[in-house]
């Protein structure tokens, strides 16, 4: 690949091994003002990351701005590995694949081609058709709750997949995230982290502040302790930044919204997914709650849980045979909880209009 190839995938190999026959020292890097331009490119891209997700395209005019944003690349995997925060690894692994996919969708398909054996992706061209087994397919796609994904739509042959440029360029994006989230965070040493504490600093508040924006401290009058388990670890995925699957997020908005928190509130909780988009997860929650269907959804009950994979930490109040939906054991465990001497809880009663879907089966 020429430079101007490598700086807008800085990923790849080539790259790193430009940067060893350039001979910048790690020290260099970090302390030296001849990159002071490319520190801040680098910090640049995780602000990109955090605010936009997605890092913003740098111009390239001159061999000198190439190899800038080549070293910016590494030196925002330093700082990410500095701070080494969960939610922000993501965010900056997400970034930086979606940018990657931008620009493969104005490549040729040999360049596509050539970037898919630097991921590891195991394809071949036919016909101007990127072709993949299928198994490797599923791996990168298993995650895109899109009908059009699934492989039952997608043309099959001799355990192969073909997809069309752009949609093969999705899966490389994906490829991209997982390459980076896997390799991240990176040992740094205590000289380095000296040495960026500035930065550091900058990033972790700016982090910090993207977590806030949304974040809720709690449930309000809402009986957290008396979620089922399924619920609690939906909970606990959604704050922690993980991917839910659509079954579960249907069951946790469902769920939340029925035992009475608001829209609002339900958003605040998915805030700190990585691939997080306000509007797209306002529609899906208004959808849900009948704001803009005219149908206001129940929670799945038990068994359909159990058959979408969202049954987790079966407990002994699961196993009573009275207990066939999350609405039935939060209703049950708040009561058992109001009973307790001494028991701070503030929750009411699971609504009347939810104890009565609870009993029905609600629509998969």
């Amino acid at each position: 690949m020429e430079i101007k190839q490598l700086a807008r995938y800085p990923f790849v190999k080539p790259a790193s091994e430009l940067l060893k026959l350039e001979n910048i020292s790690l020290e260099d890097l970090l302390k030296h003002q001849a990159f002071s331009a490319a520190r801040q490119r680098g910090k640049q891209r995780i602000i990109d990351s955090v605010e936009k997700a997605q890092v913003q395209d740098a111009k390239l005019t001159s061999r000198e701005d190439m190899l800038q944003e080549i070293l910016s690349y590494a030196m925002a995997r330093i700082l990410v590995s500095s701070i080494g925060d969960g939610f922000l690894i993501r965010r900056y692994a997400l970034a930086e694949a979606k940018t990657a996919y931008e620009h493969l969708q104005i490549e040729p398909i040999e360049r596509v081609m050539e970037i898919a054996t630097e991921l590891e992706v195991d394809a071949t061209l036919e016909l101007d058709i990127p072709r993949m087994h299928f198994a490797d397919f599923l791996r990168y796609t298993s995650g895109i709750r899109s009908k059009e994904w699934k492989l039952v739509n997608t043309e099959v042959k001799e355990g192969r997949v073909s997809l069309p440029k752009n949609k093969f360029a999705r899966v490389l994006e994906q490829a991209l995230h997982d390459k980076i989230e896997d390799e991240l965070p990176l040992p740094v040493a205590d000289w380095m982290i000296k040495a960026l504490k500035d930065d550091i600093q900058e990033l972790k508040n700016l982090a910090e502040q993207m977590k806030d924006r949304y974040k809720v401290e709690g449930f309000g009058d809402i009986d957290a302790e008396s979620f089922p388990p399924c619920i609690r670890r939906l909970v606990a995925m959604a704050r922690s930044g993980e991917n839910i699957s659509h079954p579960g997020r249907f069951a946790l908005t469902s769920f939340l919204f029925s035992i009475g928190l608001s829209r609002d509130e339900i958003l605040a909780i998915f805030a700190s997914s990585p691939d997080f988009n306000e509007s797209k997860t306002r529609y899906q929650i208004d959808h849900i709650t009948g704001e803009i269907s005219g149908t206001k959804y129940t929670p799945p009950e038990c068994s359909t849980m159990k058959s979408f994979g969202n049954c987790h930490n079966f407990d002994d109040l699961c196993r009573q045979d009275s207990i066939n939906h999350p609405l039935n054991y939060y209703r049950v465990k708040s009561r058992r909880r109001r009973k307790q001497p001494g028991a701070k809880t503030t929750a009411p009663t699971t609504p009347a209009e939810s104890e009565k879907a609870a009993s029905k089966s609600p629509p998969t």
